[in-house]
């Protein structure tokens, strides 16, 4: 008679696992949807700043020239693209001011040979040179596909230390970031 019992007890907790299994499965469906759903529409809203020419590419992550990764302050560190107009800020959390007040660099300039294309497999690329008083560079972005997530690369004409920012990429009306004293 217990060994009716106890197998009664365990069929109805395996029938309670399934049952919760199956739950969360579909929990875990919904939420994989509902996260796809809202990188399409950031990647809409991103992309149509892209075309735009006026976003903001809000770093957190830079890759210095050997490789060396950084995790850095979204607000701080980022590429600025205003039609023609660019600015590129690199500030890292450190005790000592940097010349823009935030421990880094600020530069702006003019952006000029802006061109643009995408590829097959959903990547979109722009190519700009930026001219100014603390900048002389070339810039390549990159926004990735199915998502608001880019890449830039700065390559300084007059050295070899180029810097690699990757974050979010969003509308210059939308970005929150702290601009400090240019070059």
């Amino acid at each position: 008679m217990k060994k009716m019992i106890l197998i009664a007890m365990s069929a109805l907790l395996s029938m309670g696992a399934m049952a919760q299994s199956k739950i969360s499965r579909e929990a875990r469906l919904a939420e994989k949807a509902r996260q796809e759903a809202l990188d399409k529409q950031s990647h809409a809203i991103a992309l149509q700043a892209f075309e735009d020419q006026a976003f903001v590419l809000q770093a957190d992550r830079v890759i210095f020239k050997r490789g060396e990764t950084a995790y850095v302050n979204s607000n701080t560190n980022f590429v600025m693209l205003n039609k023609t107009k660019a600015s590129v800020q690199v500030a890292f959390d450190i005790p000592v001011s940097g010349p823009n007040g935030l421990g880094g660099v600020t530069v702006d300039g003019n952006a000029s040979g802006i061109t643009t294309r995408s590829d097959k497999k959903g990547f979109h690329y722009l190519h700009m040179n930026v001219l100014g008083t603390g900048i002389s560079a070339s810039v390549d972005i990159t926004l990735y596909p199915e998502s608001n997530r880019a890449s830039v690369t700065v390559y300084p004409n007059f050295n070899s230390n180029q810097i690699t920012l990757e974050g979010e990429l969003v509308p210059l009306k939308a970005s929150r970031v702290f601009k400090g004293s240019s070059l």
